[in-house]
């Protein structure tokens, strides 16, 4: 298990991952680079000399300061997305591309997604906010300037 360790070592140096710019703990991207490959939570902790539980906590806190990046990166883009589309609880999913391409036209920025794309990107990007088709709890639809849809729930 230790030349598991040494090769998840040389990937974190390989893909520059640094701890001290990073908002994960070595520790936590060393785990959550072994249960990647696939490896258990208990192979890990006998291999890092430490119990099940530990590791379950170290993965744990990594996946929520993971999430909590991709939150801020989320917020940073929806700040200076040209585009800032509102769409209020009851919407029907169908009308969503309509808002979006209006709002777009008039910001004079280019969407790549078809409608039924643009649909799926909404829908996957707001899980429980969508019902079937009806959105069930208002959400910022963002286009940033080269295209890229965002989607946010509205707080």
């Amino acid at each position: 298990m230790v030349a598991v360790i040494d090769e998840v070592e040389e990937l974190l140096e390989e893909i520059g991952f640094d701890a001290e710019t990073s908002v994960l703990t070595r520790r936590q991207a060393q785990v959550l680079a072994l249960r990647e490959r696939g490896t258990s939570q208990a192979d890990i902790a006998d291999a890092l000399g430490t119990s099940r539980a530990n590791v379950s906590s170290i993965e744990s806190s990594g996946r929520e300061n993971l999430e909590k990046a991709r939150e801020t990166v989320a917020f940073a883009e929806a700040l200076r997305a040209p585009v800032r589309v509102r769409v209020p609880e009851g919407t029907d999913l169908y009308d969503v591309p309509q808002l979006v391409y209006e709002a777009c036209d008039e910001k004079g920025v280019k969407v790549d997604h078809t409608a039924p794309d643009l649909m799926k990107v909404v829908s996957d990007a707001a899980g429980a906010a969508v019902s079937g088709r009806e959105i069930s709890t208002p959400l910022i639809v963002g286009v940033t300037a080269d295209g890229t849809v965002r989607v946010r729930h509205q707080q």
